[in-house]
């Protein structure tokens, strides 16, 4: 048998080595991307804000952590509901979990702001030392442009990288 036979059992380990390490890989890279972006927006929060306490400051901790829950449900629905049979389902399970994620986020977001947020808060604009005095609906406004924005660029990529569509 060659070397580099797919029968051979180094060959084969070799290949698993190579998924798991790329699978480990990418995860880490999103993990990473997670924290930094969480923890940017903390810094972020606590250099402006002029008022608004606690609960402000880690509002970025509480959307980071409605999404882990949101995430978990729609899982739900790529185990149970619409399970891959074949790989030709993986870009349409996908797909769904994409936008039912994004649609789940919306209102879950706009339930944690308008809870653990306080009816005004105000900060402090970044370049000059006017204050801006803001509602829960503004952060929850934010938060919703930034999923339909990932969504839309999830889309885009889906459509232009997929076998499925001829663009």
């Amino acid at each position: 048998i060659p070397e580099d036979d797919p029968r051979t059992p180094a060959t084969i380990a070799d290949n698993v080595g190579d998924n798991v390490g790329d699978v480990a890989g990418m995860g880490s890279d999103l993990f990473g991307s997670f924290a930094e972006a969480t923890c940017a927006a903390l810094v972020l929060g606590s250099s402006i804000g002029l008022s608004g306490g606690w609960d402000a400051m880690v509002f970025p901790v509480t959307v980071s952590a409605v999404g882990v829950f949101v995430c978990l449900l729609c899982s739900f629905i790529a185990t149970h509901i619409k399970p891959v049979r074949s790989e030709a389902d993986v870009e349409s399970a996908l797909k769904l979990q994409l936008i039912s994620t994004t649609i789940l986020m919306v209102p879950a977001v706009y339930f944690a702001a308008t809870t653990f947020l306080p009816e005004e808060f105000q900060l402090r604009k970044t370049v000059g030392m006017d204050v801006l005095t803001l509602h829960p609906w503004q952060a929850t406004l934010c938060v919703i442009m930034g999923a339909v924005g990932g969504l839309i660029i999830g889309l885009i990529t889906e459509y232009y990288t997929s076998h499925s569509y001829a663009p």
